[in-house]
């Protein structure tokens, strides 16, 4: 029991150290008020859960990249904070577009991940 501990422990290490990376390597690329970081955070995330999924890997490997890994790079909690403000700052449009993308491709990705895992 103490190894799948680990495993998610190890993985959740690095998926953050990656999501940080990942949104300030973004923010410094693209100045946008949409919050494009989550966004495509999330959707990659969505994409990477959805193949793993499909490729079946195993259990010590889902605890390590799914549950770990992918757990720790995506962010739930992040984009509710960023939707709350976008309501907050009356950003109607940017509000709309960005919870309804995320959901809409947030899905998509997770199908297409599902889809290329299961045929790998």
């Amino acid at each position: 029991m103490i190894i799948n501990y680990l495993l998610v422990g190890v993985g959740a290490g690095f998926g953050v150290l990656a999501r940080v990376l990942t949104t300030q390597w973004i923010m410094q690329k693209w100045s946008s008020p949409f919050p494009l970081a989550t966004f495509l955070i999330n959707m990659s995330g969505s994409l990477l859960l959805g193949l793993l999924t499909g490729l079946s890997i195993g259990a010590h490997f889902s605890l390590l990249l799914g549950t770990g890994f992918l757990g720790a790079y995506t962010t739930f909690s992040t984009f509710n904070v960023e939707n709350v403000e976008l309501l907050r700052r009356k950003k109607y449009r940017t509000l709309i577009s960005y919870a309804g993308g995320s959901y809409l491709f947030g899905i998509l990705a997770a199908s297409a991940g599902l889809a290329l895992g299961s045929i790998l």
